[in-house]
């Protein structure tokens, strides 16, 4: 059985289909390529309130109570989510009931109402939504690590928006957003499961013939600009202090993500990383520390995030730059080299095992532009990545004047001072 079929139907639209022999579920997902990175100052968070109100009502559903028991009588999942450069909505079912996720979802994407009355009230959602993201500083401070990078440009903005910002939404402004970034050019279909492609391709053309013919729209480029090293702090009386520190590095296309990507896992990929053992089994400082890559398609960076005593914050941050100066200085070995290889290509096939992930792998890949690769050829690209490779992009990454540090606990601008005297690598 063939992993995946692309097919570009008349409209434009693209279309993915991936059988999976004797699954029992289907999973229906759509991508569009747009996001907070297309937005302007006076909209921000527009994506990510759109994505909301396609669940409000259709003229066929009237309402979200209809909206949601279609699918729930069913004992299907759903639901939807916006990033930097994405907005996606999918529907997982029994694949006996395939046409009714199909029915559903093209409905929602093609024929929401967007009424006045329930934009307003959705504003009190999001900002509570908003509010939840504040108070909670593992979402909070990865925020405040991109606004270090990237500052007052869309890259740097909140995906959810700020409240006034969403207070002053309208209907209007909703429906040129709309109606500007959501076409059949950059809007991709995926139905994963065990299902016929050839018959896919015929309902998803019916269901879907109603999508508006335009051209996609561009967004602004992202800059970026750094002599020294960069410091956020954001004060917040906690039990815990959180902190970001990373450097930036590669955008998403660029063939050395895969070096990062083995990096990341050496680092504080897994619980047997350089990091964890380092800050949490021999130091105590910290109950979470993950390190991780994050690529976009203009800018990336690879970033650790870890929770620790409110008095061991320059003792964990030493830690981490400790690591990161050794990874410039010496590399890895080839064990470690070998024990990160293996470990993305377990991590690779176990995070595939439902229809829903694999749609996400592969849409995801062509929403973005990317050449669409299986996860075999994924993995043989990670395994031809050379000690050299690494170090060669560890000496690269790893300079003091790419470093960035968020942090939010118990700190004002003295606290500062000192962090400054030891972020260096």
């Amino acid at each position: 059985m063939e992993s995946y079929k692309k097919t570009k139907l008349d409209s434009g639209l693209r279309l993915i289909t991936i059988p999976v022999e004797n699954a029992n579920s289907v999973t229906v997902l759509i991508l569009v390529g747009t996001g907070s990175k297309y937005e302007t100052k006076d909209i921000n968070g527009m994506s990510h309130f759109l994505e909301h109100m396609f669940f409000k009502g259709t003229e066929k559903r009237p309402d979200t109570l209809t909206i949601s028991e279609t699918l729930d009588r069913i004992g299907g999942q759903y639901n939807a989510f916006t990033s930097k450069e994405v907005t996606g909505f999918w529907a997982k079912v029994d694949k006996k009931h395939t046409d009714v996720a199909l029915d559903w979802i093209s409905d929602m994407f093609l024929n929401s109402k967007f009424d006045k009355d329930e934009l307003e009230r959705e504003k009190g959602v999001v900002i509570e939504e908003l509010n939840m993201y504040l108070d909670t500083p593992t979402s909070h401070v990865s925020e405040l690590f991109e606004d270090l990078l990237y500052g007052d440009q869309p890259a740097g903005w909140r995906i959810v928006g700020e409240k006034q910002t969403i207070l002053d939404y309208t209907r209007e402004k909703l429906l040129n957003y709309y109606h500007s970034h959501y076409s059949n050019e950059n809007t991709v279909v995926c139905v994963a499961g065990d299902v016929n492609s050839k018959e896919i391709e015929e309902k998803v053309r019916n269901y879907f013939s109603k999508i508006e013919i335009r051209e996609s729209p561009e967004k602004l480029k992202t800059l970026e600009s750094q002599k020294s090293p960069g410091i956020l702090l954001h004060y917040k009386k906690t039990d815990q202090t959180h902190f970001c520190l990373g450097v930036r590095a590669y955008d998403m296309y660029d063939p050395r993500r895969y070096a990062l990507k083995i990096i990341s896992v050496v680092l504080g990929g897994n619980m047997s990383s350089r990091l964890f053992i380092s800050v949490r089994e021999r130091n105590g400082l910290a109950y979470y520390v993950n390190t991780s890559y994050d690529g976009t398609t203009d800018a990336g960076y690879l970033v650790t995030q870890a929770g620790i005593k409110n008095d061991s914050l320059e003792k964990a941050v030493s830690l981490v730059l400790k690591e990161y100066k050794d990874l410039s200085e010496n590399g890895i070995t080839e064990k470690e080299l070998q024990k990160a290889k293996d470990y993305l290509r377990g991590a690779t096939s176990l995070s595939l095992d439902s229809t829903d992930s694999k749609a996400s792998f592969y849409a995801m890949q062509e929403v973005m532009g990317e050449k669409v690769l299986t996860p075999e050829e994924k993995i043989e690209m990670i395994d031809k990545v050379s000690l050299s490779d690494i170090k060669n992009v560890a000496e690269d990454i790893f300079k003091n004047e790419k470093l960035n540090l968020s942090v939010i606990g118990p700190f004002d601008e003295k606290d500062k001072e000192s962090l400054e005297k030891i972020l260096k690598i």
